[in-house]
């Protein structure tokens, strides 16, 4: 698989290739306080169409952000001026943090050249780069949606898991929420995890904004007991974090990554699912 990141550098030197769109993916946490589309258009890198990840979503169910269908998506993204032949880099506010689940959205679609630029807007910014302020629109362009359903693991199938571990669970959420010792940001759920699911923190996999380096996020990984070469699904609370844990995975040299789109927000409301404590 080609590495799915760019560097700044790479950026500023391909930023008005004709082929080229770029993306504001930014989304911040539930009670943050940030309003992304506002600081969008007050400030972003040039030519880049803003990405509502919760309004670009399944709106049938009640559960966060979850992927749209194929026809629903190629809408959306057509509208925005983007096609499936583009190259397509997405970047978020924080760094390392959104993006990936933009990033991952593409993939399942079908878009044939995705990249996440590492570090995102905060380094390109401390490098002096410019910025521009307003909404760009771009003319609305064909985007021909064919849905990969090997990255994307629904709940009946991550439940099967639980007895075949066909498939090993990585979940990237902090360890206390792991061990069912913190309670969840989203009122009601239960803490703790999937039971036989392995915890990597997706805060682990980053520093200062950017993805570590393969070698260093190859021994988190094995650290934890993630065999890249096994089948493996991510998981977090809504699908954003296990997106940047799949992306991580991908540097890492893993080739079979899914990611559990309802995470936790679906299974802990789901009565009945099993629901494991502890650090195992």
């Amino acid at each position: 698989m080609h590495n799915p990141l760019v560097t700044t550098d790479w950026l500023a030197e391909h930023l008005r290739d004709p082929e080229l769109v770029l993306i504001d993916a930014s989304w911040h946490m539930p009670g943050s306080g940030r309003d992304p589309r506002a600081e969008y258009l007050a400030g972003h890198l040039p030519g880049a169409v803003f990405f509502d990840i919760d309004e670009i979503a399944d709106k049938t169910t009640t559960l966060p952000h979850m992927l749209p269908t194929p026809a629903e998506f190629a809408r959306a993204v057509g509208a925005l001026g983007i096609a499936d032949t583009d190259t397509i880099v997405v970047y978020d506010e924080i760094g390392v943090f959104s993006s990936p689940r933009v990033w991952w959205e593409f993939c399942t679609m079908g878009a044939r050249h995705v990249r996440v630029l590492d570090g995102g807007a905060p380094r390109w910014r401390a490098e002096g780069r410019p910025t521009e302020a307003g909404e760009v629109i771009r003319p609305r362009m064909a985007f021909h949606a064919h849905l990969h359903p090997h990255l994307v693991a629904d709940f009946f199938e991550v439940l099967n898991l639980t007895q075949s571990r066909d498939r090993l669970v990585v979940d990237a959420r902090s360890a206390a929420r792991f061990r069912g010792e913190a309670p969840e940001p989203r009122p009601g759920l239960p803490s703790g995890h999937i039971p036989g699911s392995v915890n990597v923190p997706a805060g682990n996999l980053t520093t200062d904004g950017r993805l570590k380096p393969a070698a260093e996020l190859q021994a988190i990984f094995a650290a934890a007991g993630v065999d890249l070469g096994r089948p493996i699904v991510t998981s977090c609370g809504s699908g954003i974090t296990a997106s940047t844990v799949a992306l991580a995975l991908a540097v890492a040299g893993a080739r079979d990554v899914a990611v559990y789109d309802g995470s936790w927000t679906e299974w802990g409301g789901r009565p009945g699912a099993p629901i494991a404590t502890g650090s195992a």
